[in-house]
């Protein structure tokens, strides 16, 4: 699964056509201990972190919604999915 951004201790992943289990754009986040899903929109989707990093996780959200919305569509075609720049 592709690596698509890091901050903060967090991995942020997709998947190659991974559009099945989840039926909505997604993101994998893993942490120490854990491994989570989002929607492109920040909404906790399976898995449990705590406030905080559910906190970063959004404010990312918002500030690179078009490049999640550009990297899900790439992964959907199975092409080569883009870097996004990490929360600053």
């Amino acid at each position: 699964m592709p690596r698509i951004s890091e901050f903060f201790g967090l991995a942020i992943c997709m998947y190659w056509f991974d559009s099945q289990q989840h039926k909505v754009p997604h993101f994998h986040v893993r942490y120490p201990g854990a491994e989570v899903v989002f929607d492109l929109s920040g909404n906790l989707l399976t898995g449990i972190l705590g406030p905080r990093v559910n906190r970063l996780v959004n404010e990312w959200c918002a500030e690179r919604k078009s490049e999640l919305l550009f990297a899900w569509s790439k992964a959907i075609e199975g092409k080569e999915i883009p870097w996004i720049q990490p929360l600053r």
